[in-house]
C-alpha cells in the first residue's frame, strides 16, 4: 500500500546546527531564557550571524560555547527565539532523529507513521547515492511536527535527521531533497 501516488512526494530534511561549526559576526539576542514563554526580551547571548540564520530556517542549534554551552537556542515564527534543554516540535516535545517528521496537516496527519519506500532524485536530478536511499529506508517517520499553513505544500514532508556532526550538515549527502520519492504506512 502506498501513501499517494508511487513517484508522487517530495521529502526534505531539518537538522539542528551545531554552533562550533559557524564563525559568522557575532549578534546579540533576546528572547525567551525558559520553555514556554513568547517573544521575549531577555538577552539570550551573542551568537555567529550564520548560526542564527541557519536557527531560524531550521528551529534549533545547540550552543557549544560560553555560559549556556549545551543548551539549545530554539526559533518559531509565533514565539520568537528561546533558550531550552533540548529541541522541540510545534507541541513542545523533544524532536527525535531519524523518527520526527513534519507535513502539512492535509498531507499527512500529526501522528501518522510512514516510510519512505522510494528515494526519487535529489535537487540537481541526479538519484540518490544508494547508501544514503538506504539510509531514508530503514528510518520509520512518525509526524510529530505541523509546517506553518501554507509552507509545506502538497505532498510534502520534511524529515529531522539530528544535529550537524564533525563537518556542516548542509554538505553531507543526507541533507539533500529527495523528489519524486514514494512513501507508505508503516
Amino acid at each position: 500500500m502506498l501513501l499517494g501516488r508511487a513517484g508522487g512526494w517530495r521529502v526534505t530534511t531539518y537538522y539542528t546546527a551545531l554552533e562550533s561549526l559557524y564563525d559568522g559576526e557575532l549578534k546579540a539576542v533576546k528572547g525567551c531564557a525558559r520553555f514556554h514563554c513568547s517573544h521575549g526580551r531577555t538577552p539570550l547571548g551573542k551568537y555567529p550571524e550564520d548560526f542564527l540564520k541557519v536557527v531560524q530556517m531550521e528551529g534549533s542549534g545547540r550552543i557549544t560555547g560560553g555560559p549556556r554551552r549545551g543548551r539549545y537556542l530554539n526559533w518559531s515564527h509565533s514565539v520568537g527565539f528561546w533558550l531550552d534543554d533540548s529541541t522541540r516540535d510545534s507541541r513542545g516535545r523533544p524532536l527525535k532523529p531519524w523518527t520526527s517528521a513534519a507535513a502539512d496537516r492535509s498531507v499527512l496527519a500529526r501522528g501518522q507513521r510512514f516510510a519512505i519506500l522510494g528515494c526519487g532524485r535529489d535537487g540537481s536530478g541526479r538519484p540518490i547515492e544508494p547508501k544514503v536511499c538506504a539510509a531514508f529506508r530503514g528510518a520509520r517517520w512518525t509526524v510529530t511536527d505541523l509546517f506553518r499553513p501554507g509552507y509545506g505544500g502538497e505532498n510534502h514532508a520534511d524529515v529531522y535527521l539530528g544535529e550537524e556532526k564533525g563537518s556542516r550538515l548542509s554538505e553531507s549527502p543526507f541533507y539533500t531533497t529527495l523528489n519524486g520519492a514514494t512513501l507508505g504506512p508503516s
